[in-house]
C-alpha cells in the first residue's frame, strides 16, 4: 500500500491476461502503459521477461512519453510461452541526482545533498551482485569524503555518475503489474500459402476416382507453384447411409463419392482413410513425401460423423435422438445436411467424448501431421477447443490450427484467444476501395491483432462469391493478387480458382457441380495465367520480408476511385517508422519496401496519381525513389511527391513495386 506509482491501460493485455498474445520468433512486442505518482518525483518503468524455459528475468527499460504514456519493446528469439511484465517506481536516486544538479547551479552549498546521496547510493548497491555494488560504493565513498566537497561535487556532475544511476537504479516499493503471457510460434504460423485439392479429382484417367498416389505425383507442382501447406478435404470413409448426390441431391446415384465431410462408415471413422483414396500407409507415406518437398500436409478436422459412422453404434449417447427413434441430423435452417450427424457436446458421457475427439487429433499428430483445418469450430463448445489445443501442445507444440469459422466477430475472436492460429477471414466478402481499408484497418490497428491472425481465401469449395460469378480470368488474377499481399496468410481452393470456375448454383454463392458432390477432371499439366501469378505472387512474398507480415500496412492517396495503393515495409523498420539514419533492414542496411498498387476494376483500365508518403518513407527532401514492377520487371523513377500509374486489367491486376529511396 505504501507504492506510489499507478500502472494503468496496460497493452497489450487480452482480457486482463486471461490469454496470451501471439508472435512468432523475431516478431516484436510493443508494449505502452499508463503510468504516473504523486508529486514531482521521477518516476522509472521497465518491462520484465522470462522464458518459461528460464529461471532469470530479462529488462526492457520503458521510455516515457507525453501525458504519462510509457513504451518499450521486446523481440522473442525462441519458440514457447513468455511472461512479461510492466513494472514502475518512483526513483528516489534520480530524483535527487536531478534536484542536486538544479540547486547547484543556483549555486547553493550542498554538503547536506551529498550526505542524503551517499544514503541512497548505499540503499541501491545493497540491491545489487557484489561487482555492481563495488561500482556504486565507489561513487558514494567519493561523496561521503567531506574533507574533499569540490571532488564530491565535481562526481556528482559528470555524465559517467549520471549513466551510473541510470544503470543501476534504486528500486523502492515497486508497483507490479499482473504478469501477462505471449505465445512465441514458429514462422509458418504468420506466414503461410495454402492450396486446396480434392485428391479424388487427382487421376490421370477420366473420371476415375484419384489416389493419395496421385496426389503424391502432383506434390511437384504444388511446390513448383510456390505454396507451403497441401490442404485436402477429410481422407476419412465417406459415410454410405444418405449419401448427397451431384449438386447436394439428397439421393445419390451409383459410383457417385458424396461429401467427404460425411465422415465414417462401415470403413471405419475418423482415424481411418477413405478405400477409395488408399490406405493409411498411403496417407503416412504422402506426408513424409510433402516434406521433401518443402510441404506439409493439412488434414481437415471435420468433428461430425455420417448415419453409419461407428461412433453411433459404439456411443449412442454422444449424439441427439429425436421422440421417434431417429437420430438428429445437421441443420442450418433452411438448410439441411441430411448425410451429417453432429455430436451432442452437451451430453452426460461429455468426458468420454471429449477425450475421444483429443485422441482423434493425436492420432493424426503422430502419423506426422502438424497442420489442422478445422471444419466449423463454432458450431462446437469454445472451452473444448481450448482445452483440445492446449493438450496438443504439450505433445506437439508446432501444431497449427486454422479455424474455418466464417460467423460472427466476436465468436472468431473468441476462438483466435484460446489457441486457434489462423482463421479464415471476411477478405472473402471485402469487395470494394472502403470496404478493404476499413477492414485492414479493423484488422491490424485493433487489440484483435495480438490474437487473430486472418488467413485470406478468395474462395473455398463452399464459397463462390458474387463477384467472381460469371467472371473473367481478370477477378480472379485481382483477388488473388489481393490476398496474397494484403495478408501474409492465405490460401486458395486451387483447382477451381487456377481454371476458372465461375458459374453458380441457382445464383447463390455455391458452384454449380461442387466438386464437393463429384469427381472433376482437371489438365494438372495445363499453365496459364493465373497459375503463373500464383508462382509470382509466392515467389516475390518469400523474397520480401514486408509481405510476410499482416500488421505493417499503409494505404495511401490515389487520384482515381479504382486504384488502391498500400506501403509495406519490414517489421524491423515498420515498428518505430522508417528513420533513413538508422537503416537495419534486409538489403544492405536499407529496409525492404513493397508498394502495391491494384486496379479494382476488372473491366476497364485505371490510371492516376498516387501520393508518395513521405513521413512513412522518411523523405524530407526532394522526392528520388527508384521503383521496380515485380511482376513485370519494368522500372521507374520518381521524383515527384505524386506519380502516374495506368493498369490494364487484361494485362495485370496490380503493380507490386520494389522501392528504394535515395537522398
Amino acid at each position: 500500500m505504501r507504492n506510489r506509482v499507478i500502472i494503468e491501460n496496460v497493452k497489450p493485455e487480452i482480457d486482463g491476461g486471461r490469454y496470451y498474445i501471439k508472435r512468432t520468433v523475431g516478431e516484436t512486442v510493443v508494449v505502452t502503459a499508463d503510468i504516473f505518482g504523486d508529486g514531482h518525483d521521477v518516476i522509472r518503468a521497465s518491462v520484465l521477461l522470462k522464458h518459461e524455459s528460464e529461471d532469470d528475468w530479462s529488462e526492457f527499460e520503458m521510455n516515457a512519453l507525453p501525458n504519462d504514456a510509457w513504451i518499450t519493446s521486446f523481440v522473442p528469439q525462441k519458440k514457447g510461452h513468455y511472461d512479461y511484465q510492466v513494472t514502475a517506481w518512483v526513483d528516489n536516486l534520480t530524483t535527487w541526482h536531478k534536484g542536486f544538479l538544479k540547486k547547484n547551479a543556483d549555486g547553493q552549498h550542498l554538503d547536506v545533498e551529498l550526505s542524503i546521496g551517499v544514503k541512497l547510493l548505499t540503499k541501491a548497491a545493497e540491491q545489487y551482485a557484489a561487482d555492481e555494488a563495488k561500482e556504486i560504493n565507489k561513487y558514494g565513498k567519493i561523496l561521503a569524503n567531506t574533507k574533499d566537497y569540490l571532488k564530491a561535487m565535481e562526481t556528482v556532475t559528470t555524465e559517467g555518475f549520471a549513466e551510473l544511476i541510470l544503470m543501476f537504479p534504486l528500486k523502492h516499493f515497486v508497483t507490479e503489474y499482473p504478469i501477462l503471457r505471449v505465445k512465441v510460434e514458429r514462422d509458418l504460423a504468420a506466414f503461410s500459402a495454402w492450396y486446396e485439392l480434392f485428391p479424388r479429382s487427382t487421376s490421370e484417367i477420366p473420371m476415375q476416382h484419384g489416389t493419395l498416389k496421385d496426389v503424391e505425383r502432383l506434390l511437384p507442382r504444388v511446390a513448383e507453384l510456390g505454396f507451403d501447406i497441401l490442404y485436402m478435404p477429410p481422407i476419412h470413409p465417406v459415410g454410405e447411409i444418405n449419401r448427397k448426390g451431384k449438386n447436394n441431391s439428397v439421393t445419390a446415384n451409383d459410383g457417385e463419392p458424396g461429401s467427404p465431410w460425411a465422415i465414417g462408415s462401415r470403413h471405419g471413422g475418423h482415424k481411418a482413410v477413405e478405400p477409395a483414396l488408399g490406405t493409411l500407409d498411403d496417407y503416412v507415406h504422402l506426408i513424409k513425401e510433402a516434406k521433401k518437398h518443402g510441404l506439409e500436409i493439412a488434414l481437415d478436422l471435420a468433428l461430425q460423423c455420417a448415419p453409419d459412422h461407428p461412433y453411433i453404434k459404439e456411443n449412442p449417447q454422444w449424439f441427439t435422438w429425436r421422440p421417434d427413434g431417429t437420430i438428429m441430423y445437421a441443420e442450418n435452417p433452411p438448410k439441411k445436411y441430411q448425410d451429417i450427424v453432429p455430436l451432442n457436446f452437451e451430453c452426460e458421457d461429455w468426458e468420454n467424448l471429449w477425450n475421444e475427439l483429443l485422441s482423434v487429433v493425436l492420432f493424426w499428430v503422430e502419423k506426422g501431421i502438424t497442420v489442422f483445418r478445422v471444419d466449423n469450430p463454432h458450431t462446437k463448445p469454445i472451452p473444448f477447443w481450448e482445452w483440445c489445443m492446449a493438450e496438443v501442445h504439450k505433445v506437439n507444440a508446432d501444431v497449427i490450427f486454422l479455424a474455418e469459422a466464417f460467423t460472427r466477430p466476436k465468436i472468431m475472436g473468441s476462438l483466435g484467444k484460446i489457441g486457434y492460429t489462423q482463421s479464415y477471414s471476411y477478405f472473402t466478402w471485402r469487395v470494394t476501395k472502403q470496404e478493404i481499408i476499413e477492414y485492414m484497418t479493423t484488422l491490424t490497428q485493433t487489440e484483435s491483432r495480438e490474437y487473430y491472425r486472418p488467413n485470406f481465401w478468395p474462395n473455398t469449395p463452399d464459397i463462390l462469391p458474387f463477384h467472381l460469378h460469371n467472371k473473367n480470368s481478370n477477378a480472379f488474377l485481382l483477388r488473388y493478387a489481393l490476398a496474397g499481399t494484403l495478408s501474409s496468410n492465405y490460401g486458395v481452393y486451387g483447382a477451381a480458382y487456377e481454371f476458372v470456375d465461375n458459374v453458380s448454383l441457382h445464383g447463390k454463392e455455391e458452384y454449380r457441380d461442387s466438386e464437393k458432390f463429384e469427381i472433376k477432371q482437371y489438365d494438372w499439366s495445363a499453365r496459364n495465367r493465373i497459375t503463373d501469378l500464383m508462382t509470382l505472387i509466392n515467389r516475390i512474398r518469400r523474397s520480401n520480408k514486408a509481405l510476410q507480415t499482416t500488421w505493417n500496412i499503409h494505404f495511401t492517396a490515389t487520384s482515381h476511385e479504382n486504384l488502391l495503393s498500400y506501403v509495406k515495409i519490414d517489421d524491423v523498420i515498420a515498428r518505430n517508422g522508417f528513420n533513413r539514419e538508422e537503416r537495419s533492414g534486409t538489403e544492405g542496411g536499407e529496409p525492404n519496401i513493397i508498394w502495391c498498387v491494384a486496379n479494382l476494376d476488372t473491366e476497364n483500365t485505371a490510371a492516376g496519381l498516387i501520393t508518395v508518403p513521405r513521413e512513412l518513407l522518411g523523405i524530407k527532401k526532394r522526392v528520388n525513389l527508384v521503383v521496380t514492377d515485380l511482376l513485370t520487371g519494368e522500372t521507374y523513377y520518381w521524383k515527384e511527391d505524386s506519380n502516374y500509374v495506368e493498369l490494364n486489367p487484361y494485362k495485370s491486376p496490380m503493380h507490386i513495386f520494389k522501392v528504394h529511396v535515395y537522398e
